[in-house]
C-alpha cells in the first residue's frame, strides 16, 4: 500500500495584470479558487486531489476528471486536465475536480492504496461523486482519458453513479478494459456520450470507434484530424476544451478564446 503524502500547499499563482489580449500559452493560468482536497472511498482509502472553481460567478457544471492510465504516466496533472484546470473556471464558468486514483501520485502527492487494473477503482470513481454531491457542486459530468475513459464506461454507467451526473466526454477511449456489455449499460442509461477521437490514435481509430460506438445511440463520434493519444501540442488542446464545454454546456456555451486580458500567472517550468 502506498501510504498518502500531504506535501507543502502549493504556491498560490502570481498574478499580473494584462490590460491588453495576450495569447493564451500552455503555461498560461488564469483566476479561480483553487483547494486541495481529498477523496474518501468506501473501501477506507483517501485520495488526494484539487477542486478549481471560478473565482467570481458560481459554477455552471462540474468536470469530474478521470486520468489516464497511473502504470503509464498518467496522473491528476495530465497536461490536459491541468490546463482545464488553469483555464475553465473563468473562461467557461465550470468547476474543475482532479484526483489521483489510487497508488497514483503527483506533486499534490500519493493517494493510498495500489492500482487494481480498473477494479478496485470503481470506489475511486463513487468516491468523486460522493465529494461534488456532499460539495453541492452543479451538473456533474464525468471526463475520461484513455484509462479514465474506461473507469468512465464501466461505472458512470452504473445506477447509482448514472442518477448522479449529466453524461460524460472521452478523450482517446482504447475500449480495452471497457466492453461491449459497458457499452450496452451506457447506452440503457440514456445519458449523453461525447467521443473524441485523435486520427492517429496508438489503440482506437476513428473508423473502428464509429462500429464500437453504433451500439451507444446517443453517442456523439468526434474525429480529430492530426491528434495522437496523448493530445500532444497546443492547438489539440484548445480544440479538447472547447468540445468538452460545448457538450457540458450545450448551446449556452462560449468560444473560448485564444487570447486573454485581466489577471494572468504563468507556471513555472
Amino acid at each position: 500500500m502506498v501510504a498518502v503524502t500531504t506535501p507543502a500547499p502549493t504556491p498560490r499563482p502570481a498574478y499580473k495584470l494584462h490590460r491588453e489580449p495576450t495569447a493564451l500559452r500552455s503555461n498560461t493560468i488564469l483566476p479561480a479558487q483553487r483547494e486541495d482536497i481529498e477523496l474518501h472511498t468506501a473501501d477506507g482509502l483517501t485520495l488526494v486531489g484539487e477542486l478549481a472553481v471560478p473565482a467570481a460567478v458560481t459554477p455552471v457544471a462540474t468536470l469530474v476528471t478521470l486520468h489516464p492510465l497511473p502504470t503509464h504516466g498518467g496522473f491528476m496533472d495530465s497536461h490536459v486536465y491541468k490546463k482545464a484546470a488553469w483555464r475553465l473556471p473563468e473562461l467557461a464558468g465550470v468547476a474543475v475536480l482532479r484526483f489521483n486514483t489510487r497508488g497514483t501520485c503527483s506533486p499534490r502527492g500519493c493517494s493510498d492504496g495500489h492500482f487494481e487494473e480498473g477494479i478496485g477503482e470503481a470506489a475511486d470513481v463513487a468516491a468523486a461523486l460522493d465529494f461534488v454531491r456532499e460539495r453541492g457542486l452543479p451538473n456533474p459530468w464525468l471526463v475520461g482519458w484513455s484509462f479514465g475513459t474506461e473507469l468512465t464506461l464501466k461505472y458512470g454507467s452504473l445506477p447509482q453513479n448514472a442518477e448522479q451526473i449529466r453524461g460524460a466526454v472521452l478523450l482517446s477511449p482504447p475500449l480495452h478494459r471497457a466492453d461491449d456489455a459497458d457499452l450496452a449499460r451506457w447506452a440503457g442509461t440514456g445519458l449523453p456520450l461525447s467521443v473524441l477521437v485523435p486520427e492517429f490514435d496508438d489503440y482506437l481509430r476513428p473508423a473502428e470507434a464509429a462500429e464500437r460506438f453504433a451500439a451507444v445511440p446517443q453517442a456523439k463520434l468526434v474525429p480529430v484530424e492530426g491528434a495522437k493519444h496523448l493530445w500532444v501540442g497546443e492547438k489539440y488542446v484548445q480544440r479538447v476544451h472547447q468540445e468538452i464545454v460545448d457538450a457540458v454546456l450545450g448551446d449556452a456555451a462560449p468560444t473560448l478564446p485564444t487570447e486573454v486580458s485581466g489577471p494572468i500567472a504563468l507556471a513555472q517550468a
